[in-house]
């Protein structure tokens, strides 16, 4: 009965907008009824957006080499350099898939790859600056702490510099990539190579201190414990007391084909769910709360929508690295939006910073562009998306 009540305090305290502790967190996402978490995550939800809108983006996920140094354990996409795999796009390549994507109302494209021994941040100043050039209208929200500090390394520059440099070139936003598990012990053994998340954590810090903001993620399912994916959790909440620079915060699960982990631990759907709902209950100073439908599926995604989400991400035109490790789930931007109508919530089209671009009261609102459908898969499922193979011009990759 104490342990009952104990929950219950916390579930009242956190769903009426009170910072609870790690301690609490960790109580209850081991043992807080599964109705009542969600109902508490529910309350917070409603309480920031009693609009009861739910947004979605379109945008483009573009890898722009596979070549990578770091050799994650959970990474599928990855080939060391002078592998006979391994390949780069030229930036013209770039370009013509940023094109599809304004084509099809993207608002936003990810450039994201590997660890490639030879890019520095001039790079990166140049693609930057070329897909600025060609499309100012698409946002990049793009990298990751992972590969500023090696951008930084390869060129002999400090982090900072290296921040200010790209953001001149046209970076609006930092994504969440490579956070994976930012506690010591989980992280040195999934990813041993990378740096460590404290460090991860540093990078984020000085990019919101030069202005620019960024999204956190989490993948859950590699081995770590409960304890662990709430200090997780903590970690990130330290900063954003700090910044308030995290917009949202991203958790998804581990895909295990083709991987040197081979899908040995795994997170349940149930498990998911939990963590989003005490996410959003954690989370007090963090606005928004992203489901990733496109590694749990749409069933899971939907019900996030009851735990505490307010946004389903995207429809993601092109995706390649989340799919080659097994990531299957597809959808279309009808779809999507019946996914959140039917779960009694408004859909709204967002950006970037999200803010809405198009609100869908009613059904007779709602877009109708049957082509906008996730997603090209240009290696890991070809002639996915519009059901269209598309042969890659590639460069050599050295």
């Amino acid at each position: 009965m104490k342990a009952s009540a104990e929950i219950d305090d916390i579930l009242q305290r956190g769903a009426g907008g009170g910072r609870i502790t790690s301690e609490e967190a960790l109580l209850l996402y081991t043992d807080a009824p599964f109705h009542a978490l969600g109902e508490a995550a529910d309350a917070v939800r409603r309480r920031r957006y009693p609009d009861g809108i739910v947004t979605y983006l379109i945008d483009r996920n573009i890898n722009y080499t596979n070549v990578c140094v770091t050799a994650c354990k959970f990474c599928a996409f990855y080939r060391a350099p002078k592998h006979a795999e391994g390949w780069t796009h030229p930036t013209e390549e770039i370009l013509r898939r940023c094109g599809e994507a304004v084509a099809l109302g993207a608002t936003q494209v990810m450039l994201q790859g590997g660890h490639h021994p030879d890019y520095g941040v001039e790079y990166y100043e140049e693609l930057f600056s070329a897909v600025k050039a060609a499309y100012p209208q698409l946002a990049i929200h793009s990298i990751g702490p992972s590969e500023i500090l090696h951008m930084a390394k390869v060129s002999g520059v400090s982090i900072e510099d290296a921040i200010v440099r790209i953001k001149a070139a046209g970076l609006d936003s930092i994504a969440g990539a490579g956070a994976e598990m930012l506690p010591d012990r989980p992280r040195k053994a999934i990813a041993p190579l990378k740096e460590s998340g404290a460090r991860w954590l540093d990078v984020m810090e000085a990019a919101h201190r030069l202005g620019i903001q960024s999204t956190a993620t989490m993948m859950m399912g590699t081995g770590e414990t409960n304890a662990e994916r709430i200090e997780h959790l903590a970690m990130i909440r330290d900063v954003q007391d700090r910044t308030g620079g995290f917009r949202a915060f991203i958790p998804w699960t581990y895909q295990p084909e083709n991987n040197h982990l081979k899908g040995r631990t795994q997170a349940s759907t149930v498990e998911y769910l939990r963590l989003i709902a005490v996410a959003r209950i954690f989370f007090h100073n963090v606005a928004h709360l992203q489901a990733s439908w496109l590694t749990t599926g749409k069933e899971a995604g939907q019900l996030s929508l009851h735990m505490g989400v307010d946004d389903l991400g995207s429809i993601m035109l092109e995706e390649n690295v989340i799919s080659s490790a097994g990531a299957r789930h597809r959808s279309n931007l009808h779809e999507l939006i019946w996914m959140i109508r039917s779960a009694g919530r408004i859909p709204a089209q967002r950006d970037t910073l999200y803010r809405h671009l198009a609100v869908h009261r009613t059904p007779e609102e709602d877009p109708r562009d049957d082509r906008v459908v996730s997603h090209f898969s240009s290696i890991a499922l070809p002639g996915g998306g519009a059901g269209t193979r598309i042969e890659l011009p590639l460069v050599d990759s050295k």
